[in-house]
């Protein structure tokens, strides 16, 4: 089993790094990244080098970077994609149930054969943008917070510097007048403060995003955030943190093949946790589009999924969820 890591020496975790480097298995090489977006041609050399596992030692901005490499490759040459979390929220590999206190255990895992599943990825379209998720998109209050999200803050506070970005952002929230569509449907306008388009569950260090998510599904979690105040948003997500799934008229959740949003003013989009756009933006699911390791507790359906009381309405004509 070959092995290719990939990490970026500039971000948080490259002590982790060199600790996996000096006691790895055999099979695995290491290779680093030195500018934007070389992560990503770094995986896609790895797939054209004939590599089985292309792992991202790093946070989901770098599990991101790899994944829209290896979908460079062709499909019957494109390996698996494995995760060594060392950012600073590591939400896809929380979905993966991969043991994130553990690098040593996730590499190790990462050469064990029959140990990654078919996963399903969002295809992000809009002018000028064509680019792959793999776990969480977010508008809105989620854009504001990225923007307060500095990298001196996330290296100080760690997983607390999301909470200390959306403080310091919940003074500045906007009501969006948005008009969304899901699947064929007709266009429909809501007033909404927040959107996430889930492939995986969490986001921001570990927040239920979309706690029902399913990755192997061929489905995205739409979760939309309604007008609401400061004192209502951090109510709510007190609530989702402690699991109350008692529906809450302030969101809507749909499960669809694709969903399409714009928005006035423009709607700050992030892909992974990093900025992406605030024009109109289509994302697709694609389902099975990678081979993804995972942990040995992992499921595809989540623990709650037998519970249908998500804290959520829905629009009209809703799918079932």
């Amino acid at each position: 089993m070959r092995v290719l890591v990939l990490s970026n020496p500039k971000a948080s975790g490259s002590d982790g790094v060199e600790a996996l480097r000096a006691d790895a298995p055999a099979g695995v090489e290491f290779r680093e990244g030195d500018a934007e977006g070389s992560i990503a041609d770094l995986a896609e050399q790895g797939a054209r080098e004939g590599f089985d596992v292309v792992a991202a030692a790093g946070g989901d901005g770098t599990v991101h970077e790899v994944a829209n490499g290896l979908m460079r490759a062709p499909a019957p040459a494109r390996p698996a994609m494995a995760v060594v979390p060392l950012g600073t929220g590591n939400d896809f590999a929380r979905t993966l149930a991969l043991p994130i206190r553990d690098l040593a255990a996730c590499l190790a895992r990462a050469t064990e054969a029959g140990a990654a599943r078919q996963m399903d990825l969002m295809r992000v379209r809009g002018d000028g943008i064509d680019t792959w998720a793999v776990n969480v998109c977010a508008g809105g209050f989620g854009g504001e917070v990225d923007e307060e999200l500095t990298p001196e803050l996330k290296a100080t506070w760690g997983p607390l510097a999301y909470l200390i970005g959306a403080v310091r952002a919940l003074p500045d929230l906007r009501e969006y007048v948005t008009h969304v569509r899901f699947d064929d449907g007709p266009e429909e306008r809501v007033e909404a403060m927040n959107c996430v388009v889930a492939n995986g569950r969490t986001a921001a260090g570990g927040f239920p995003a979309a706690p029902l998510a399913n990755p192997e599904d061929g489905l995205l979690d739409v979760v939309i955030l309604l007008r609401s105040n400061a004192l209502d948003v951090a109510r709510l997500a007190a609530r989702v943190v402690a699991k109350d799934r008692r529906v809450d008229e302030r969101v809507i959740h749909r499960r669809v093949r694709r969903f399409e949003v714009r928005s006035q003013p423009g709607m700050w989009f992030n892909t992974d946790g990093e900025l992406l756009s605030r024009e109109p933006l289509a994302f697709e699911a694609v389902p099975g589009a990678l081979r993804v390791v995972v942990g040995a507790d992992y499921q595809a359906e989540p623990d709650s999924a037998g519970d249908a009381r998500m804290p959520f309405r829905k629009l009209r004509g809703a799918n079932p969820s």
